[in-house]
């Protein structure tokens, strides 16, 4: 009876894995001096009534260094991602001309890298967060196992495997934040 419940692992493991992929995006997104069209990618416009990411609604190029402009296709929306940029966290001034939003992008002084830490430490907290979601789909699956009948030693192996996962996703999460800022703080 006791072969007859088994939780899948494997599945939470990938669901976490795609909280680590999610940081890592983010993370990239986070500047480091140069200007890069990754770094709007997390940047959501709302567009049409939902949340649309910005090369969704114009086109984004790095035409120099520290320069990225965007050409919003449609006349309508430059407010909004205008809007979107300023309350993205990211410390760029957008500045308009006609469709063309363009981003200068300033040098990294001491308060600006210590402002991007704090940036950086909200993604790694949102990933921790989907972690423990994963983790508590995975209790409840084992509580409804133990319901239909799972014995208690099995419950007890299932909730130690799955807490054992969870803490090697957080400290992957925690070193993956540690690296990230370190980066930043380099000058």
């Amino acid at each position: 009876m006791a072969d007859d419940f088994e939780i899948d692992t494997g599945d939470l493991e990938r669901r976490m894995d795609g909280a680590i992929a999610s940081l890592r995006t983010e993370f990239a997104s986070l500047r480091t001096g140069r200007a890069s069209a990754s770094m709007l990618e997390p940047v959501m416009v709302d567009a049409y009534g939902q949340k649309t990411p910005i090369n969704q609604v114009g086109t984004v190029n790095v035409p120099e260094p520290r320069m990225v402009t965007i050409n919003v296709w449609d006349k309508g929306l430059v407010g909004k991602v205008e809007k979107a940029i300023r309350e993205s966290g990211l410390g760029i001034n957008p500045q308009l001309n006609g469709t063309i939003i363009m981003l200068p992008i300033p040098e990294l002084n001491e308060e600006r890298r210590k402002e991007l830490t704090k940036v950086a430490s909200q993604y790694a907290e949102h990933a921790r967060v989907a972690v423990r979601n994963v983790r508590r789909d995975g209790m409840d699956q084992i509580k409804k196992a133990k319901t239909d009948g799972m014995s208690e030693d099995d419950q007890k192996f299932w909730e130690t495997e799955v807490q054992e996962l969870t803490d090697r996703f957080i400290k992957v999460v925690d070193e993956t934040l540690e690296n990230k800022q370190s980066e930043i703080m380099q000058v």
